[in-house]
């Protein structure tokens, strides 16, 4: 059954629990899509694990565009929200609107996620105005780690949890269907989820929320350059790939590969005319 923004509401009125995976191009959306997950998110976070940078501020919007369109392409029914990369809705509401468009109508999306809380409502009510669905993202927002001074848990101090409590109703308000919680302590997120009617989708928030998301290597073990605290690793994948990898190398360079099972034939006839 096809996932929609309904689907994410009903959830959280039945008490069911939605799961949300991060994926970056055709095959990994396939995978995922017939693991009966309810949304497909297509993170910035492509930035660290498809493009190799350091933090998700070099994406842009031509790079979401581009890895959404490819996810599109590879799921039938779950929902599809797509990440706005930084720069392209903080400079005014008409661009963010803009760029939120542009991921619906080029890319395929079905929803948007932006980061924010109160600081971007006015961008979320004129996007949800425009037809498009918002998740909203408050906690640690990755887009600003320069701020942060890192990528550090957010919410600790009692002024600082007021405030993502606060968030996360004006989001509500706004308009947004479900709100990203990112490292949050566990019970402050059980505060905010309680606080809202819209679900909650948690990454490093604890099982209070009405969902999680994790990115699809860091799950799998397909990214060893950084793996946070609240990631668990699945099933390590990146281990059984360098395995297949050292396999087939070896298997070359020792004339084991290619056999004549893989190889195609031609009447000897033809050879001998040669």
């Amino acid at each position: 059954m096809k996932k929609t923004t309904a689907t994410f509401l009903e959830a959280k009125s039945k008490g069911r629990k939605l799961v949300v995976i991060t994926a970056y191009d055709y095959s990994m959306s396939r995978l995922a899509d017939a693991c009966d997950v309810d949304a497909i998110l297509v993170g910035d976070s492509l930035g660290m694990v498809c493009l190799g940078y350091s933090d998700t501020l070099r994406v842009t919007m031509e790079d979401m565009i581009h890895h959404t369109k490819a996810v599109s392409r590879g799921r039938d029914e779950a929902l599809l929200i797509s990440d706005m990369p930084f720069m392209s809705y903080q400079v005014s509401v008409e661009q963010a609107v803009r760029n939120a468009g542009r991921l619906v109508q080029e890319g395929y999306a079905e929803a948007v996620k932006l980061e924010g809380g109160a600081d971007v409502i006015d961008r979320v009510k004129a996007i949800v105005k425009a037809q498009i669905p918002v998740m909203g993202h408050i906690g640690l927002t990755p887009q600003s780690v320069n701020i942060f001074g890192g990528f550090k848990v957010q919410g600790r101090q009692l002024e600082a949890a007021k405030k993502l409590i606060d968030d996360a109703k004006r989001l509500e308000d706004a308009g947004a269907f479900s709100i990203t919680l990112e490292c949050v302590p566990a019970a402050l997120a059980q505060k905010i989820t309680e606080a809202v009617s819209i679900p909650t989708i948690g990454i490093g928030a604890g099982a209070s929320c009405d969902g999680q998301v994790l990115v699809f290597h860091d799950m799998l073990g397909m990214f060893p350059d950084m793996r946070p605290k609240f990631v668990k690793v699945f099933s390590d994948a990146g281990a059984s790939m360098q395995e297949g990898i050292r396999k087939y190398a070896e298997a070359v360079r020792n004339g084991a590969f290619p056999t004549a099972e893989h190889s195609f034939t031609i009447d000897p006839e033809i050879i001998e005319k040669l």
